[in-house]
């Protein structure tokens, strides 16, 4: 009762598709109508992707309405996508699921190039110089986490299944990001002689990515319970994480180095600029052992290396 005759309602955030339509039956007003926008933000980069979008949806079923919320963005420098609401909301949900995707390809291709001798960066870098490619998103690392990928991509195979499809792929993705962080734990119980009962284990890195504090579905975190779970004490330094108070079983360090105060092993599970600038010998004075697992690739490898470390990348040796 208190929307004026005309107004749009405007839904940004990741919904299941058909959200609009039932907001809108809600709503229970036929001169009101409800528009879905989503947002493509990247956490650490969110103001940056809002001013520079690479593209803005617009999905309704009102025309009036689509071309309102448009309108909104004429001085922004980028394609404005036309769309009724069921596609605004489907293709938010298939950009992340793709994006997860690709992750999830090369962390397997990483895996594989590990078995066969193979460097998963000289595999990557002929992968993005083909266009239909593309470079981006061909990092390995310890799987993907955070706040949208995990959900996003459980919510479209269920979506999916609602609707009457098995996304067995999508539902192989999950499966294969998850056994990930398993495969980043057992490296780092090998470099400690295939058991980490009783052992320290120093952790560079808490939060999903670097340059954010969210913990939520870290593989930082999932991969540290992994090893806690096997008898493993944590102890870890990130600069920007919150909340790790709630994980109690963490002893958070103020500095790198201090995380590696009488450590057996260092990983490295987030990939802050900070680590690489770290010296190695100040390292090994600290660890009990010299042995590294680089679940980021984000080290130099000879320099650790010539410091005398077993080191330990994602994808080769």
């Amino acid at each position: 009762a208190h929307l004026a005759p005309g107004t749009v309602v405007v839904n940004k955030s990741t919904v299941p598709v058909g959200s609009s339509v039932q907001v809108g039956q809600w709503l229970g007003r036929t001169d009101v109508f409800v528009v879905s926008n989503p947002e493509f933000l990247r956490q650490g980069t969110a103001l940056q992707d809002f001013l520079h979008p690479t593209r803005v949806v617009v999905g309704g079923d009102n025309e009036a309405a689509v071309e309102k919320v448009a309108s909104l963005y004429a001085s922004v420098d980028a394609p404005v996508l036309r769309m009724n609401a069921a596609s605004a909301e489907a293709l938010k949900y298939a950009a992340n699921s793709f994006l997860a995707t690709k992750l999830t390809f090369v962390n397997a291709i990483a895996d594989i190039c590990e078995l066969v001798g193979a460097d998963v960066f000289d595999v990557v870098s002929g992968l993005g110089l083909d266009p239909r490619i593309g470079d981006q998103f061909l990092n390995p690392g310890p799987g993907w986490g955070g706040s949208c990928f995990p959900k996003d991509t459980r919510a479209l195979v269920k979506i999916a299944e609602g609707n009457g499809y098995d996304f067995a792929l999508l539902r192989g993705v999950i499966q294969t990001n998850d056994e990930q962080y398993e495969r980043i734990a057992l490296k780092v119980v090998e470099v400690c002689g295939g058991s980490v009962a009783g052992k320290t284990i120093a952790s560079w890195g808490l939060t999903f990515k670097a340059n954010t504090d969210d913990l939520r579905d870290s593989p930082a975190i999932a991969i540290l319970h992994t090893l806690k779970e096997m008898g493993a004490t944590i102890r870890a330094y990130d600069p920007a994480a919150r909340g790790v108070e709630m994980l109690p079983w963490i002893q958070r360090c103020d500095s790198a180095l201090e995380a590696c105060d009488g450590a057996d092993a260092l990983a490295v599970l987030t990939e802050w600029p900070e680590f690489t600038g770290v010296n190695p010998d100040d390292v090994a004075s600290r660890l009990k052992s010299s042995v590294v697992v680089d679940g980021r690739n984000v080290l130099n490898p000879q320099q650790w290396k010539s410091s005398g470390f077993q080191y330990r990348g994602v994808g080769r040796s």
